[in-house]
């Protein structure tokens, strides 16, 4: 009687550990591939989940980059692909101990956190749909949810000082996403306010650390900025 609970409160507990990022990519691809001989052929989508070395403006509150081997070592097991970071639906494809049997698959390359996804689009209309939007380029957007391992900042005195991360601990899910933020600025869109406190809570303790004066304000002091935020992502669709 307990699980249902159970389960929800370590869901919880792994989203309030997460941040979320999203990218604007240029090699998100849906193909098909021959089944050989008897098979059925078989439709991937591929692409990246995260690159390195690109910088991103968190918030207006920090810039970010991914360094270079943020991803080794990085824990990869039980990873769903999923649209929208909508967890309440099925899965497109998951990877399980990212092995063989996975309809998802993740690798670490020199652009940053590759996969490969098998997706159903016979019997599950959403993958077929989504297979479509991608092959028409009308998402191009991949985001994804990971805890942090290790992290170094630069400027810490500066009004945008740069966060570098230097190890991802884990990636919890990867989410092909309509609105993949701004160009090379993120804040996902579901969670916009979330982010923009979360953004503003880590830049704090990183200059507290480095026995440095906040120079952020408040988010309530700060309305024009929140609230330009909630006002886009209303206009999407990601807020009630």
């Amino acid at each position: 009687m307990g699980m249902p609970n159970q389960n929800k409160k370590i869901e919880d507990l792994k989203q309030l550990a997460s941040e979320w990022r999203s990218f604007g990519l240029d090699n998100l691809k849906a193909e098909t591939r021959s089944g050989g001989d008897d098979q059925p052929d078989e439709h991937i989508i591929d692409g990246h989940a995260a690159v390195y070395s690109r910088q991103t403006n968190i918030g207006n509150w920090f810039n970010e980059v991914i360094e270079p081997g943020a991803f080794d070592g990085c824990d990869l097991t039980d990873v769903p692909f999923i649209v929208n970071h909508d967890s309440r639906k099925i899965p497109l494809a998951r990877s399980r101990n990212n092995n063989g049997n996975s309809t998802l698959t993740l690798s670490v390359d020199n652009t940053g956190l590759a996969f490969s996804a098998s997706i159903d689009t016979e019997n599950n209309p959403e993958a077929r749909q989504l297979y479509s939007a991608i092959q028409r380029g009308d998402i191009d957007g991949m985001s994804y949810s990971f805890r942090i391992k290790e992290d170094r900042w630069t400027d810490l005195d500066q009004d945008m000082p740069t966060r570098h991360i230097l190890k991802v601990a884990k990636v919890f899910e990867i989410s092909a996403v309509t609105f993949p933020a701004y160009e090379d600025t993120d804040i996902n869109a579901r969670q916009a306010a979330d982010a923009l406190e979360s953004a503003q809570r880590v830049l704090e303790s990183a200059r507290a650390k480095a026995g440095l004066d906040s120079r952020a304000t408040s988010l309530e002091s700060d309305a024009e900025l929140r609230d330009a935020y909630k006002l886009k992502i209303k206009i999407l669709g990601g807020l009630s």
